[in-house]
């Protein structure tokens, strides 16, 4: 299956590079562009596009609100937040906004191509840890983080909030199995049930939920 991407930069030089470097991959295929977020927004309308390329600072619409548009849509493409600066006040925003994940700009092309093809498969390419580093240093600056704790996360059961806990701290399936001794695949489980309860895409949302709540506290633990 071919990998429809869509690059959204306003730096033509940059939507050349990535092109190039798309075009020499078997399942991939650039099928648009867009030098801002507005344009962006009109070509998805009549282009079918399964994972957006997304620089954050753009004239007319910046990527973090054309983000928050394409993921209110049905069924929308997957969204990867591209930052020129590791730690960007933007990735968050981006992350809350229902990206599935950032990456640098200036990342090797290899881990590009498989950071795609990731989140094309339904997984975050923000590694929890990562994202976490993200909440600590900028959820206590950023307006609307400070909520009462979600009503849905009542729909949880003990064990999957114990599971939510450990996601946001960077644990990953195996690390968490451990702690809780469970095994992986009932680890794996929980996380599958978190996300269908709360209507989260990816563990990278789980992370975010987790701050906001207070589930879990930015540079601390629950």
């Amino acid at each position: 299956m071919t990998i429809r991407v869509m690059l959204v930069d306003d730096q033509v030089l940059l939507r050349t590079g990535f092109r190039m470097v798309l075009a020499a991959q078997p399942d991939m295929e650039v099928v648009a562009e867009a030098g801002d977020g507005v344009e962006a927004l009109q070509v998805l309308r009549t282009t079918e596009v399964d994972v957006v390329l997304m620089d954050v600072r753009m004239p007319k619409l910046d990527g973090v609100e054309t983000t928050r548009r394409i993921c209110a849509d049905t069924d929308p493409p997957k969204v990867l937040i591209l930052t020129t600066f590791d730690l960007d006040e933007y990735a968050f925003s981006g992350l809350k906004a229902g990206a599935s994940g950032f990456m640098l700009k200036d990342v090797p092309p290899g881990e590009l191509l498989a950071a795609i093809r990731a989140v094309h498969s339904g997984d975050a390419v923000v590694a929890p840890s990562t994202t976490r580093r993200l909440l600590d240093r900028f959820a206590p600056m950023l307006p609307g983080t400070k909520k009462p704790e979600h009503k849905e996360l009542e729909r949880l059961t003990h064990r999957e909030r114990e599971v939510m806990v450990l996601v946001a701290q960077g644990l990953s399936n195996g690390e968490i199995a451990a702690r809780l001794v469970l095994s992986e695949a009932t680890v794996k489980t929980h996380v599958g049930r978190i996300l269908t309860k709360l209507g989260l895409r990816d563990r990278v949302q789980v992370v975010v939920l987790a701050y906001e709540t207070g589930l879990v506290r930015a540079g601390g633990h629950d």
